[in-house]
């Protein structure tokens, strides 16, 4: 205590002297400043030419550990920062920022004062090299809404499927952006700009690491050439067009963050060896203490591992998931990670570079399509589903076990129920789930499993309870689907529809969750356009008892409100919200709708449900969509970040960003992770890992999912992907 009051007493004296000399205040509030600091933290003051820089990044890295680890803050209105929970190392800081170029990287070590010069861009082509991609690519101009529909290769160049604007935009956005951001310096910097350079360029698929093993590599060029192709004509002249114009323009500024924004700490590890991900998961999501300050998990689909980081002690590691007998590790394709209760990840392995034929179906399980089986006799599935499993991994022992599935399976879901019950998404003609405490006790595929059709009820005479007529044969059908991976055609007209029968639909559903109010599930059906929401519910005693309802973004004319949706999150009153490649956050209450079942309940029956948010951001060149991207959205249902309960979120995947809005007011929250360049992500996990532990016990989850990582920023350098963690403070410069 005495030290302490002399350490007063000097400071006082020395501020006093300081005074004398004509030092200013900010002098003396940094020399105190510098006399407080704490042992794991680096803190001070960043200044420019023009005084102290407000909004801006500061970027600790430092490569002692076995993985590499940065620490970002953002400055105050006083341009002051404090860099938290430093483990102990060598790192190197700098600033970066809107209008700068990065500062020189400067050493420091924990618990020392660092003040710091931002360094101004010295003009706009050399600032918004640091801009995301979406701003970017609001430089790209899209065909005219008034060339729509398209009229062929001997008319406009546009295929005459499409009819409006709205669905060449959205598979414009979703085929491209499937893998990677739209406007990275690796994708809009060609030697060849023109036509002919972007056609030679989608042949090309650059192996990162080994990212790209066997026919991958080749798949991608492949893929990448049919998704230009099926722009038809002006899409190779739109990418080259857009280029040309990138090389000579700069994009408007974005705004530094204000506000909550910069209260932001952000997290960075590199792990998975430089493998593509797709998925992450860190925690059960009923239950987000569960795995506390544990491994957090992703998958990497390219190559069958499922990829760990243990965030306490900086170290990353691979599981290496079986691959079927007499097939190789090509044949494993996980796509979605789950945990439950126990710590254990369930995984959904999608079979999606099957060698070389699916299985036959006498390989598969025989109950599939056996009528002794109440699921097969009620809707038998006949069809293989190739090499799809789902597979449980114990992080314990490491050991994974399969079950065999008759559905076919995607994303999935844990519902709130005794059984734990969990759903899957992936199948265009069902809803398939497994009762995992069944499965547990017994082993028993067959018996832990079921599934049923999504059939509406749109009979006129629909009964009390909405349920469905139990005779297929007396359902309107749809049209017949082609299904190739997430892509799912119609291939033929649907029925003219009777209004004296229930209606099946078909379509992929793809992002999903369940509904912590009444345990429906909650399926985005993402084909064909213009897709929308799927509802569904087993009931007591399925397959009888089960129902499902369809509600689709309302439309006016040829135009829909919204569209390109991909994923549906809910919250703990059964709002729903989906986030729109068009550029919106969809929240729909199903509590408003007038109409749930009868003949006009086939999905534009509840216009009064939907209401809309913007996404933050430029539009996409000529047009009134976003130029953000979305994959996946998500629901902070228990206040992980430190915005509140029911916090609507979706990674804003082409602007390297994590978006929050305030569902009262329908206000977006930005809060970008600047470096490396590139953050694509497609899921948001939240976890808590000390229910007492404040801001530092808590925070939400992400991770650099693109497929060609050498996109993003330091790509070429093997460095990435990327584990991110976003915490949120009181303020910025609390410890």
């Amino acid at each position: 205590m005495t030290l302490q009051i002399n350490k007063r007493a000097l400071l006082r004296t020395a501020a006093l002297v300081a005074l004398g000399a004509g030092v200013m205040f900010a002098d003396r509030d940094a020399a105190a400043a510098a006399a407080k600091v704490s042992a794991n933290v680096v803190t001070g003051v960043v200044t420019g030419a023009k005084g102290p820089e407000a909004g801006v990044w500061v970027i600790a890295e430092t490569l002692d550990f076995k993985t590499r680890l940065i620490k970002i803050v953002i400055t105050d209105d006083q341009g002051r920062y404090l860099l938290p929970e430093l483990p102990k190392a060598k790192y190197k800081v700098w600033v970066r920022g809107y209008g700068l170029v990065d500062s020189p990287k400067v050493d420091a070590t924990p618990g020392s004062n660092l003040n710091l010069k931002a360094v101004m861009a010295p003009n706009a082509a050399a600032a918004a090299e640091y801009y995301p991609s979406n701003y970017w690519l609001s430089l790209m101009n899209i065909p005219a809404a008034g060339e729509f529909p398209g009229t062929g290769p001997k008319g406009n160049g546009i295929p005459p499927k499409f009819r409006t604007q709205q669905e060449y935009i959205s598979q414009l956005k979703s085929d491209c952006m499937l893998c990677h951001q739209l406007g990275t310096a690796a994708v809009r910097k060609l030697a060849d700009n023109s036509v002919e350079g972007w056609a030679e360029r989608l042949k090309v698929a650059r192996p990162v690491g080994d990212t790209l093993v066997g026919n991958h590599g080749q798949g991608i060029s492949i893929s990448m050439q049919n998704r230009m192709s099926g722009l038809g004509q002006r899409g190779l002249q739109t990418f080259a067009d857009w280029t040309q114009r990138a090389a000579k323009e700069s994009p408007a500024a974005p705004p530094r963050p204000e506000g909550v924004e910069r209260n932001l700490v952000v997290t960075v590890w590199d792990f998975a060896f430089g493998r593509a991900l797709h998925d992450e998961i860190t925690t059960d999501k009923r239950n987000p203490t569960v795995n506390g300050n544990g491994l957090v998990y992703a998958v990497a689909p390219t190559t069958g591992h499922l990829e760990y980081l243990d965030p306490v002690n900086h170290v990353a590691g691979e599981i290496k998931l079986p691959a079927l007998p007499g097939k190789d590790q090509l044949n494993v394709y996980p796509h979605n990670p789950m945990l439950d209760g126990k710590g254990r990840v369930w995984i959904t392995d999608t079979g999606q570079y099957t060698l070389p034929e699916p299985l036959p179906l006498e390989q598969r399980a025989a109950f599939c399509a056996d009528p002794s089986n109440k699921f097969a006799k009620y809707y038998p599935i006949k069809g293989s589903t190739g090499d799809k499993r789902i597979l449980v991994v114990d992080p314990a022992t490491e050991q994974t076990k399969a079950i065999v599935n008759c559905f076919g399976i995607h994303h999935l879901g844990f519902e709130y129920d005794k059984e734990d019950t969990l759903v899957f998404s992936g199948d265009v003609n069902v809803v398939g789930w497994v009762a995992t405490k069944t499965w547990d006790e017994t082993g028993d595929d067959a018996k832990s499993q079921g599934w049923c059709p999504m059939v509406l009820d749109t009979k006129v005479t629909a009964r009390a309870d909405g349920s469905i007529t139990p005779d297929r044969t007396q359902w309107n059908q749809p049209a017949q689907m082609r299904v190739s991976g997430e892509d799912a055609t119609a291939i033929g007209d649907a029925q003219k529809p009777d209004v004296n029968k229930d209606t099946r639909i078909t379509g992929f559903p793809y992002g999903m969750d369940i509904n912590p109010k009444d345990n429906s599930a909650w399926l985005y059906k993402t084909n064909p356009f213009p897709t929308g929401i799927v509802r569904f519910e087993k009931g007591s005693n399925p397959p009888e008892t089960c129902k499902s309802e369809y509600y689709e973004p309302p439309k006016k004319g040829d135009e829909y409100a919204a569209y390109a949706g991909k994923s549906v999150a809910v919250d703990s009153k059964g709002i729903a919200y989906v986030s729109f490649n068009s550029g919106q956050l969809g929240r729909f209450d199903r509590g408003k709708c007038k109409v749930m079942r009868g003949p006009t309940a086939t999905g534009q029956h509840c216009p009064e449900g939907w209401s809309f948010f913007e996404a933050p951001g430029p539009k996409l060149g000529n047009t009134t969509a976003s130029a953000e991207h979305f994959y996946l959205n998500w629901l902070d249902l228990y206040d992980t970040f430190g915005l509140g309960k029911d916090i609507p979120m979706a990674p804003g995947s082409n602007s390297d960003s994590m978006i929050a809005w305030m569902p009262d007011t329908g206000k977006p929250l930005t809060f970008r992770v600047p470096y490396p360049r590139g953050f694509f992500g497609r899921g948001l996990d939240g976890r808590i890992d000390d229910p007492n532990g404040g801001w530092k016990g808590k925070g939400i989850w992400g991770a650099y999912a693109m497929t060609s990582g050498h996109h993003q920023e330091g790509g070429e350098e093997g460095l990435g992907p990327q584990f991110v963690h976003l915490q949120l403070r009181a303020n910025p410069l609390e410890e």
